[in-house]
């Protein structure tokens, strides 16, 4: 691929009307975590009342154990509706190498180097304590969509949306790996597909397990996963494991209110194939964070999974891992 940049645009017309409509959808059906200061309030004592042992267990709460409990602030019980992964809105990304020869092949329109990224992700417990009062069946739904809003010429039209609906089973443990201590164990069916025919069209079926484990405010997953193999004829990205791999690893890190992130993927084949996805997040309202993200890469979306990307950029977050 030719990595081919488009100067920056001159003007960021209609990006403020969008952003507050998505933002205050999101916030309406996902309640975002509570900010910092939520870690003294709701279930745990004030610091008036509090006791040595109220203190001692506070301090021992871990990065994994803190968000669970913040989960549950939003939503108990069956069919209750939260956050999943990340919810972000980067009105102003910039990609040094856009995918236009997919586009040119398929008789689209190349897309511009500036434009809209955002994420929608929630999830909705199923049944509760499904074996031996552990296992919770939970349904979740991410959306991935990538916006060309400062492109005027073509009425500012969506690029490429990924959806993503998934079922998994969520495991409650309490192990030592390695100096950490695993707390999550998910096991579940992923589907992916970007709704586009012809030329442009992806999708593809997996089987994947989550391995969650922190250590204070230090959390990391592993995330292997099986694709389920389609016909040749049916198949829209056969050689997707090849740029994408079999996994992914990510975690994230706590240090006063800030939280630095990081996602790795990559092919283990002896033609090097990855991805690496780098974040940075700061409280600035109670249910707002200021949102820095950086990937480079293969594999940023589905019509992108054989398109080494490089993008920045910044914005608004409403729940980050920690």
């Amino acid at each position: 691929m030719k990595d081919k940049a488009l100067p920056w645009p001159k003007n960021l017309q209609s990006f403020f009307a969008a952003f507050f409509a998505i933002a205050f959808t999101v916030i309406c059906l996902c309640s975002p975590c509570i900010a910092e200061k939520s870690d003294t309030s709701g279930d745990e004592p004030s610091e008036a009342v509090s006791t040595p042992e109220d203190i001692s267990g506070k301090e021992k709460e871990s990065a994994i154990q803190r968000g669970e409990r913040k989960e549950k602030g939003i939503g108990t019980g069956v069919f209750s509706l939260r956050t999943h992964r990340q919810n972000y809105f980067l009105p102003f990304t910039y990609n040094s190498n856009p995918n236009r020869d997919t586009y040119d092949d398929a008789g689209e329109n190349k897309p511009s180097n500036i434009e809209v990224k955002f994420q929608l992700s929630f999830k909705v417990l199923l049944w509760e304590k499904i074996f031996w009062d552990n296992g919770d069946l939970y349904f979740g739904y991410t959306q991935l969509s990538f916006w060309q809003l400062y492109d005027k010429k073509l009425s500012s039209p969506f690029r490429e949306t990924n959806y993503e609906p998934e079922v998994f089973f969520k495991f409650d443990t309490d192990f030592n790996v390695l100096g950490l201590t695993n707390r999550i164990i998910s096991i579940g069916f992923n589907h992916e597909s970007n709704g586009k025919s012809g030329d442009l069209s992806r999708s593809w079926n997996r089987i994947f397990a989550v391995f969650a484990a922190d250590r204070g405010n230090f959390t990391i997953a592993l995330k292997p996963w099986y694709r389920i193999p389609e016909d040749n004829d049916d198949d829209d990205n056969p050689n997707i494991e090849k740029y994408m791999g079999y996994g992914e690893l990510f975690g994230a890190y706590r240090l006063k209110g800030h939280v630095f992130s990081f996602m790795f993927r990559n092919n283990l084949r002896q033609n090097n194939r990855g991805a690496v996805e780098l974040g940075w997040s700061y409280p600035i309202t109670d249910n707002l964070r200021l949102y820095a993200q950086y990937f480079n890469g293969y594999g940023e979306s589905l019509v992108d999974y054989d398109n080494s990307v490089n993008r920045i950029g910044v914005g608004l977050m409403l729940n980050d891992w920690l």
